[in-house]
């Protein structure tokens, strides 16, 4: 057993080294296009992992993730801002002396978005927690354009609905990638401690979870606060990676990508949020052609808006239909899974291999 779990660590470390590796030669030398819907990977795993947490372990089904997304998005936009860009955002109302001159470092402001995205996540929690099934969805929700209207009228706090332009481009490989990869760390460390056990039996029988003396509001605003934290952490890369934002790129249809890449790897998976964030990302830039006009031999095909999140909703619905639990369910990637399948892969090549052929009718006959 030692041994086993020794060759999984060495292999886990080597693929670590690796990916960073490739990281650096990505960050070094691919173009901003490619390295942006790299980037992008990571944000939606961040989302898909932290929704997972809520729902897939904990069977909470929370629709506030946009609302926490955009205070992150806001604090660490603001705080990394320069002042001159601040003057020359906020025109038509000067912004509040408190964060005119600041000026922080990326990682404050990530920490400092993250919390308080976890500090609104508790206020909404306190109440909203109190409900189940589609009561904590409404209220979720509800709670979560409340936020997005209070930004649209915030004129000298978010600029309202002209957004913010000219935030500092500091989101990187290195920044995305190392917050997925501490997110998905922590969330897993939580769900296969005791915590983590105390979560699926709040999942499974609320009934039964607090007979056996788990307290059940304790334990739901846990990880509803930690997947607050870690989408408002998300939300701060995101407006740093895309360098401007408004209160409209945090609308219902962003909680709607979320569920919908958590649905389609499967609940309760890490492993299937990780795979299909990455192929929902890419998948959305292969399909960006069909929006534009094109010529399919001697047909004329015209360009039509929004036909891209048309072929994904019917690809998701092919997963729902053919793998009810998504493309992973409730199944993790592990070395012993992969080397194993590999054996038995390999058993079967030189099987094949190394049968001797029966010989044909002809040769019967002859013989």
């Amino acid at each position: 057993m030692r041994t086993f779990i020794t060759r999984n660590r060495i292999l886990t470390v080597l693929a670590l080294v690796g990916f960073v590796v490739f990281l650096v030669y990505a960050q070094t030398n691919w173009d901003a296009y490619r390295l942006r819907i790299l980037n992008l990977c990571a944000v939606y795993t961040i989302f898909a992992v932290t929704f997972n947490l809520i729902y897939g372990y904990t069977g909470q089904f929370s629709l506030g993730h946009a609302g926490f997304a955009a205070i992150g998005a806001y604090a660490a936009a603001l705080l990394t801002m320069s002042p001159e860009q601040k003057a020359a955002n906020f025109f038509l109302a000067p912004i509040i002396p408190l964060l005119r001159n600041v000026e922080w470092p990326f990682l404050p402001a990530l920490l400092v978005g993250g919390t308080l995205a976890a500090l609104a996540s508790l206020l909404i929690g306190w109440p909203a927690l109190r409900l189940r099934g589609d009561y904590l969805a409404i209220a979720t929700l509800g709670f979560s354009e409340i936020i997005r209207v209070l930004f649209v009228n915030w004129q000298r706090i978010t600029n309202g609905s002209l957004g913010l332009k000219g935030i500092p481009d500091h989101t990187n490989l290195y920044w995305s990638w190392g917050a997925a990869l501490v997110t998905i760390f922590v969330v897993k460390r939580l769900v296969d401690s005791s915590y983590g056990r105390a979560l699926r039996a709040v999942r499974d029988d609320e009934v039964a979870a607090q007979a056996l003396g788990v307290r059940l509001f304790t334990h739901k605003m846990m990880a509803f606060m930690l997947s607050s934290f870690f989408v408002g952490v998300a939300g701060g890369l995101m407006a740093n990676l895309i360098s401007t934002i408004d209160p409209k790129v945090f609308m219902f249809f962003l909680t709607y990508q979320i569920v919908g890449i958590t649905v389609m790897g499967g609940m309760s998976s890490l492993t299937g949020s990780l795979v299909a964030a990455v192929l929902y990302t890419v998948f959305l830039e292969v399909l960006r052609p069909i929006e534009s006009p094109f010529d399919l031999g001697p047909l004329h095909i015209p360009g039509i808006p929004g036909m891209r999140m048309v072929l994904f909703s019917a690809l998701l619905l092919l997963v729902i239909l053919f793998y009810r639990q998504g493309l992973f369910g409730q199944r993790e990637f592990s070395w012993d899974g992969l080397l194993n399948g590999f054996t038995r892969l390999y058993r079967r090549m030189t099987g094949l291999w190394g049968r001797t052929p029966p010989p044909s009718t002809v040769e019967k006959g002859e013989q």
